[in-house]
């Protein structure tokens, strides 16, 4: 396991930020979901080794998060959601002298920032001063520093955000290459469900500051309900409240599709049978895929 945490606790003063968090993660994409305030941060922060837990402990890479967290930085990359920048340096310069502090030596580490800054699509404005890039080369510089002492495992603090849809699926394209193409294991803390959705395969949810799931997303989506999609014609109140007493939840789209979400047990046959009951037609019934949002809301407690 990549990562590994048991009955971790962390508060700043008497507000709780994370309570119990027990986590076994392997290779691969992982997405670190929850609402703000949910503790995501501060288990980033924890895993660097920047914060110790009150109580529990935990591995990365194999280096205890207590005494070990040296060997850690050495080994993780970082790209935080706020921007780091030093005003008057050029972006080789910048991640150059980050590439020392995760111990390079100073030339290997200006070799490697040439290296990753033309990766980041950053080559040919390299020389240019860091106040003078648009929030999507900042976006991008941000990965690249994160990148320079070719680490092992990298964290990604919502590493899409503020960017237009173009800048984003360029960002989302170059994590895609970074965990498949270069093996480098990579975990993605971000609130945007479809920017997780389209690079991982396992996501962790966070809720309160205390896990609230956690595994593979195809075996998530399936563990508490399916989704069905409906066309109903008639009226839809009562067969909504026949649904619903047998422990379905409803909703309705702009473009009048009832999204029905029928719980493990409940035979599917019970639509129908509520049609019939009820009176209304069923013109349209399609199973529908689940989606990472629908995992979200059930996991938070969101409707």
């Amino acid at each position: 396991m990549s990562i590994e945490t048991r009955d971790i606790h962390f508060s700043y003063g008497k507000i709780r930020a994370l309570s119990g968090v027990s986590l076994d993660l392997g290779e691969g994409a992982v997405g670190l979901l929850g609402p703000n305030g949910a503790g995501k941060s501060t288990l980033l922060r924890i895993l660097l080794g920047f914060l110790s837990p009150e109580r529990g402990e935990g591995k990365v890479l194999g280096h205890d998060i207590r005494r070990d967290k040296a060997s850690i930085r050495k080994l993780v990359g970082y790209m935080p959601e706020d921007d780091c920048l030093v005003p008057g340096m050029d972006a080789v310069t910048f991640t150059s002298y980050f590439g020392e502090l995760s111990g390079m030596p100073r030339q290997e580490a200006m070799k490697r920032a040439h290296e990753v800054l033309f990766y980041a699509g950053l080559g040919e404005s390299r020389y240019r001063l860091l106040e003078t890039y648009s929030a999507g080369m900042k976006q991008r510089l941000k990965l690249a520093q994160a990148l320079v002492h070719d680490p092992q495992l990298v964290f990604l603090d919502e590493p899409t955000s503020n960017l237009d849809p173009r800048g984003r699926q360029e960002i989302l394209d170059l994590i895609k290459d970074i965990a498949t193409s270069k093996g480098i294991q990579v975990l993605i803390s971000s609130h945007i469900l479809a920017d997780i959705e389209s690079i991982c395969s396992y996501v962790v949810i966070l809720n309160k500051g205390e896990l609230a799931a956690q595994g593979r997303l195809e075996d998530l989506r399936e563990v508490k309900f399916s989704l069905y999609e409906v066309k109903i014609k008639g009226d839809g109140a009562p067969f909504g409240k026949r649904l619903e007493s047998l422990g379905c939840r409803l909703e309705e789209t702009e473009d009048k599709i009832l999204k029905i979400y029928m719980p493990q047990g409940v035979d599917r046959m019970e639509i129908f049978r509520a049609a019939v009951a009820c009176g209304i037609q069923v013109r349209q019934f399609i199973k529908s895929r689940t989606s990472l949002e629908d995992l979200f809301a059930r996991a938070v407690g969101v409707d």
